[in-house]
Formats: C-alpha cells, structure tokens, sequence
C-alpha cells in the first residue's frame, strides 16, 4: 500500500451551493457556533476571512478527542464554488507528511452535492487512510445545511 492518498466522499444538501460556499469561503469562524460540539474555535492567525493566503487554527472533537490544525487558504475558486486548504501545523501532521482538504459546493437543480476531497502522504504505511476525517467533514456540512436551511 502507497503512503500517497485520496479520499473523497459527497453528501446531498438542501442549502443553496452558493450559501454553503460562502460560510467556507469567508466566514468559517460561524461554523463553530453551528455545530460547537464537533468545531470547537475557528481563528484567523494571518490575512483576512475570505482570502487565499490566510491561516486558520482549527480546534475541533472527532471520536470524543480534542485536535488542533493550522491551515493556509491555497485555493479560493468562487466560480466552481471550491476552498483549498492545506494543513501546515497540529494533529494531523503528526501521522501525515502533507495533508489537504478541498470542499466543493456544486448546485445540481434545486440540491447542492457537496464533494469533500482528503489528499494526504502517510508518515508511514503503518498509518490507516483519514477516514475518520472523512466521515467528521461530511457531518459536519450536514450540520451546517441543517442550520443554513433554518435560517
């Protein structure tokens, strides 16, 4: 087995694609008033929201353990409604040599598909893929669909 992956998944919305964008795009601080329990604090270290080149600090919960990752905005693509980020300090890279995280919202009629992408190198091959990591992420959109539909 290679230490290079990709892991992607996709999940079915109600949100509008460019409401679900815009909360990734430039306010990924609310994500942790939508869904606290899982994204704890969303800080920005370096730049501006909504801009490539920032650095965010996440704190987040996955299986009932507290992690931390700092990633750099690489990529804002507001035509194909997609965020780059790549993890450049915390948890992650203590299994995983590079780690990247690319979510895209795509409208599809009246529905948005969410498509999550994980691009990572392993440490070593004794490392299992980021499914768990996978898994958080989608639940996470499903949070923040259900609060940007009440809204």
């Amino acid at each position: 087995m290679g230490l290079v992956g990709k892991l992607q998944a996709e999940t079915l919305i109600a949100a509008p694609a460019h409401k679900f964008h815009e909360v990734f795009w430039c306010r990924p601080h609310h994500i942790a008033n939508v869904c606290p329990e899982k994204i704890q604090t969303v800080h920005l270290h370096e730049g501006d929201w909504g801009s490539a080149g920032s650095v965010i600090e996440w704190s987040y919960v996955v299986d009932g353990n507290n992690h931390v990752a700092k990633e750099i905005v690489e990529a804002i693509d507001e035509e194909n409604k997609s965020v780059t980020f790549k993890v450049i300090e915390g948890d992650l890279l203590k299994e995983y040599k590079s780690f990247r995280i690319v979510v895209q919202a795509i409208p599809k009629g009246e529905d948005t598909w969410v498509h999550w992408t994980l691009e990572y190198e392993k440490l070593n091959k004794d490392i299992p893929p980021p499914i768990k990591i996978l898994g958080f992420v989608v639940h996470v959109s499903e949070d923040l669909d259900d609060h940007l539909v009440q809204a």
